[in-house]
């Protein structure tokens, strides 16, 4: 069993080297309070006033500035590179959901090693939080109290089939995989269900937050408004 590095009975919020605008930060912060920093996720904690719980990666972004300003306590170079930043963090913090910033929006080989990622890491509730989209690992049973109109897009990490309600475009009877059909730029007819066998990623509005953590069980948070 792998040891913890840190163990938070709150959410985590992991902050990566993307960075994320203040507010963002911030918000998330009120509803997972512990703030853990991927690698060079801390030289943009720091920029904003922060000081990380703890800093895990393999410490190639992260600036000497930052890891002079930073208690070593803190500091948590793990040198393989059999796993990301993000998987390193994953892999080393026990809470009982994580909102991921800073991931999203920067260099496409990152974006898909994260998106990849978490597919290896199914038992964690990890919400993604870009500038435009929300994304994370689909359940085998989901609900998401979605407006009429909101994008639903379903990318498989894998082979993937199951039956939906609430979609525009149903998935009853498909079979999704990278290389063949997937299921990107559907639509929310109103609430959604979902229940998949296989690896999937879902990727909604930003303004859709609140109810993919309501779907997701996370904190009790109500599915009304979009949140950070």
């Amino acid at each position: 069993m792998i040891p913890s590095i840190v163990q938070s009975t709150a959410g985590v919020t992991l902050l990566g080297g993307v960075g994320a605008p203040v507010s963002d930060v911030a918000e998330a912060l009120t509803i997972a309070p512990c703030l853990v920093a991927a690698d060079g996720g801390a030289d943009h904690a720091l920029a904003q006033g922060r000081m990380p719980e703890a800093v895990i990666g393999d410490f190639d972004s992260l600036s000497a500035g930052a890891r002079a300003r930073i208690p070593p306590a803190r500091l948590h170079r793990i040198a393989e590179q059999d796993s990301t930043d993000f998987g390193k963090c994953l892999m080393h913090v026990a809470a009982p959901f994580f909102l991921a910033l800073g991931f999203l929006g920067g260099r496409v080989d990152h974006t898909l090693s994260v998106l990849s990622g978490l597919t290896s890491f199914p038992e964690r509730k990890v919400v993604l939080i870009g500038p435009e989209d929300v994304a994370f690992l689909a359940p085998p049973e989901l609900r998401l109290d979605l407006a009429p109109g909101t994008r639903v897009s379903l990318y498989p990490m894998g082979p993937v089939s199951g039956v939906s309600e609430g979609l525009h475009w149903p998935i009853a009877g498909l079979s999704l995989a990278p290389a063949g059909r997937i299921g990107t730029s559907n639509r929310a007819e109103g609430p959604v269900c979902l229940r998949l066998m296989g690896p999937c990623i879902v990727l909604v509005p930003r303004d859709a937050l609140g109810a993919v953590l309501a779907g997701l069980g996370i904190a009790g948070f109500p599915a009304e408004g979009g949140g950070v």
